[in-house]
């Protein structure tokens, strides 16, 4: 026979021989070790699965309690039960005062004559929660199985009970959301590489008619430096330098492919010694490129909150009647940012300079020769 807990497992077995000898006669050596092991056995399995009591009793306050939600000391016990626990009152007061001690917020009330225990401030309140969730749910970059995956995993922080709630919040109907499935690993490596000072390569693509993913020029290889991770337009954009020609350039995360670090050290470092994150993508209009300008724009003094939103409270506005304002913005000069400008209608107007106010007639010219 295995040796276990030494000389008390010599005992135990002296013990169950004379019990057996006494109760019901010799019995062979073999048969008593048998029992006596299978009795041993069992208690250590109870007293193993005992020690996990103060993890389930946590798990339980946790799950089943809340603001508008407790439990009495018997339903904590038959909780229990049902991970084969056993509990005296008098332990669990005990593992309770141990959980308070260890910062969880358990708050006894009493009724009647009987107390009842819920979980009163949590690691994230409903709100916070039902904010994590929107956001989530909101947005765009993140494809529909992901969302719901990540929402499974804010309701973890929530009871039961409030979890309902949350599932609630989580609805928008018809909401278009990304459908490549990669965005999150494509996020993870580029922070890794940046991490690292390393330079990535990666493949890129566009969506056919037939919405299927289709390689741009024919599948190359881009290889840059990436710097950083802008979120504009309800998308991830990578910024990163071309080593090629010398610019700074954004990528779509959820159109990139196959993203792999390369053991080369990122270039580019002076670009971005003075980068201004915000800046950049205030002047990209959708993050479409374009020859950066100063623009004057004359608005209706009705648009000043339509300036501000776009390109920040410290927006140069100089009045110039009691109806109109002057603004001076630098933008990347592109296709959407004049489709943003006629899209205010005639309460704005490009003053300058020449070639913007050119670009946009011909803008105009292009559009009505299209709808004649």
């Amino acid at each position: 026979m295995e040796r276990v807990g030494g000389l008390k497992m010599i005992w135990f077995v002296e013990f169950c021989r004379k019990k057996d000898v006494e109760g019901r006669g010799e019995k062979g050596d073999n048969d008593i070790k048998c029992k006596c092991v299978r009795k041993m056995g069992g208690v250590m399995a109870k007293s193993s699965n005992q020690k996990l009591k103060l993890m389930y009793l946590m798990k339980i306050l946790l799950e089943y309690t809340d603001e508008t939600h407790s439990l009495t000391m018997e339903e904590i016990k038959t909780k229990l039960k049902l991970y084969d626990i056993s509990a005296e009152r008098k332990s669990l007061y005990n593992d309770i005062e141990s959980l308070r001690l260890y910062g969880l917020d358990i708050i006894g009330t009493k009724e009647d004559r009987t107390y009842s225990y819920h979980i009163g401030n949590r690691q994230f309140e409903l709100a916070e929660l039902k904010l994590l969730v929107d956001s989530v749910q909101s947005a765009k970059f993140i494809t529909e199985k992901k969302s719901n995956d990540l929402i499974k995993k804010i309701e973890a922080f929530a009871s039961r009970y409030e979890a309902i709630q949350l599932q609630r919040q989580v609805f928008v109907a018809g909401r278009v959301k990304t459908m490549n499935e990669s965005i999150y690993y494509n996020v993870d490596r580029i922070h890794s590489a940046i991490a690292d000072n390393f330079q990535i390569t990666f493949q890129y693509f566009q969506w056919n008619v037939d919405k299927k993913m289709e390689l741009r020029h024919n599948g190359i290889w881009y290889k840059v430096s990436p710097w950083s991770l802008s979120w504009d337009d309800e998308n991830y954009y990578l910024i990163a330098y071309d080593s090629v020609e010398h610019i700074i350039k954004h990528f779509r995360v959820d159109k990139m492919l196959h993203i792999k670090s390369i053991k080369k050290f990122r270039e580019g470092k002076k670009s971005f010694n003075n980068f201004d994150m915000a800046a950049y993508a205030r002047k990209m209009f959708g993050m479409y490129g374009g020859k950066e300008e100063y623009v004057h724009i004359k608005c209706d003094n009705s648009l000043a909150g339509v300036m501000i939103d776009r390109f920040g409270k410290d927006v140069s506005m100089v009045r110039l009647d009691e109806e109109h304002f002057v603004t001076n913005v630098e933008v990347s000069v592109s296709r959407q940012f004049l489709a943003w400008v006629i899209g205010l209608g005639e309460g704005v107007t490009i003053l300058g300079p020449q070639s913007v106010v050119d670009m946009m007639k011909e803008e105009i010219k292009r559009l009505t020769n299209q709808y004649e």
